[in-house]
């Protein structure tokens, strides 16, 4: 049986996702598929727009096999730390033959070399990179300036390659293979369409989910728009969750502020990527906090993006602490596998990753928090922390009743 993987948000899903899936069904032979997938928050500090039951059936009626829980310590981690996380997981299956993803240069021999360098390190490279942090530009642009003068290559197609969203996934992907020495196979797909950043719809191509997102945001309605950008089986789960499940980072403003407000005496400092200039930073602002995206817009900087900024607000948040983070990438991340969802034809895939797998596959939640201890029940608490916040704003917006986590069922089609 050949199996492959995918990394995703699908945040929500969408035609390009579609299309992805049917090239691994079509271009490797792929017997089943896969899909490690967000929790009710997103890697750029975002809420998802729908739940991660929701979100796992959009990918199951849509062709995917399976789909895993990434833990929301990944999940909002930066792009390394979300990759480690994501393909640790993956590896401790012990069945995954290839991992399939997304990149703006569809060359995965361009992305392995920038991905070799980062993996090893070499001294010429790690010097280059802290004179670019020292000149105060942000860590992402101090990467890419530091790779290109390693590889000796200054040209604008180096950089673009460096400085595009999927491509930096990619290669952050391709390390965190070479890191493990794992067996599974690196395969990208050159993406087409509107760019991962792009927030505009144009007529004809594949639309990105943050354009998708932003559609939605100015009118819950869209999606009746948008019929032509996703799947219809995506489009009748949108259409019965748009009357009382879309969420977004204004929605949690005011539980942000009052998290942020609590925690003022002691600064925040503790908590996962939170530095001593950046707490400061929020303080000396907290005065002026209106909403989450505001604040984030008022605490970015020349050394400090919008999208960190927003991941250390969920941090702060969500109560996800420094500590944790060094003790779990030290236990070599991932402790369970927790699924969301499978398809019934797709059983035999279950079995084969419980009799390969190094790690716990959690089928039922109950049992897991009654067995697990130590980094593993720290994690699963985690997670269903940040699901119960996700759920308890999402409540009080619609006035609906809160969803728990221990009495939903496997997403199954």
């Amino acid at each position: 049986m050949k199996i492959a993987a995918v990394i995703a948000e699908y945040n929500p899903f969408h035609n390009g996702h579609l299309y992805q899936l049917n090239k691994i069904r079509e271009e490797h032979n792929a017997d089943r598929i896969i899909i490690v997938m967000s929790g009710d928050f997103a890697q750029r500090g975002i809420p998802s727009i729908v739940n991660k039951h929701l979100r796992a059936q959009m990918a199951l009626e849509c062709g995917a096999d399976l789909v895993l829980e990434l833990p929301v310590y990944y999940a909002l981690g930066s792009a390394e730390y979300f990759a480690q996380g994501a393909v640790a997981l993956l590896d401790k299956l012990g069945v995954v033959d290839i991992l399939h993803f997304g990149s703006e240069a569809g060359n995965v021999s361009l992305l392995s070399q920038c991905a070799s360098t980062l993996a090893k390190e070499p001294k010429e490279y790690s010097a280059s990179l802290d004179r670019y942090l020292r000149q105060g530009v942000s860590y992402p642009t101090a990467r890419s300036n530091a790779l290109s003068d390693y590889l000796g290559d200054s040209s604008d197609s180096l950089k673009n390659v460096l400085n595009c969203p999927n491509n930096i996934l990619g290669i952050e992907y391709i390390k965190a293979l070479l890191q493990r020495n794992s067996r599974i196979q690196p395969v990208t797909l050159a993406r087409s369409g509107s760019g991962y950043n792009e927030t505009n719809i144009t007529q004809g191509q594949f639309a990105s989910a943050n354009a998708i997102r932003s559609q939605l945001a100015q009118d819950y309605n869209a999606f009746t728009e948008l019929r032509d950008y996703i799947p219809s089986a995506v489009s009748t789960v949108l259409s019965e969750a748009s009357k009382q499940q879309f969420m977004f980072a204004r929605d949690f403003s005011s539980i942000l502020y009052y998290k942020l407000l609590a925690d003022a005496r002691t600064g925040y400092t503790d908590y996962y990527d939170v530095t001593a200039s950046l707490s400061d930073k929020l303080l000396k602002n907290l005065d002026t906090f209106t909403s989450f995206d505001d604040f984030c817009m008022q605490n970015k900087s020349k050394d400090i993006t919008y999208n960190r900024i927003s991941r250390c607000m969920m941090h702060i948040l969500l109560n996800m602490k420094q500590d944790v983070v060094d003790a779990m990438r030290a236990d070599d991340y991932v402790q369970y596998a927790r699924i969301l969802g499978f398809r019934k034809e797709s059983s035999d895939l279950l079995s084969l990753i419980k009799t390969n797998a190094s790690i716990p596959l959690i089928s039922k939640l109950a049992d897991a928090y009654k067995d697990f201890d130590g980094l593993a029940l720290m994690s699963l608490e985690a997670d269903l922390y940040a699901s119960r916040v996700y759920e308890g704003v999402k409540a009080q917006k619609y006035g609906t009743s809160i969803q728990n986590e221990f009495k939903r069922q496997i997403v199954i089609v």
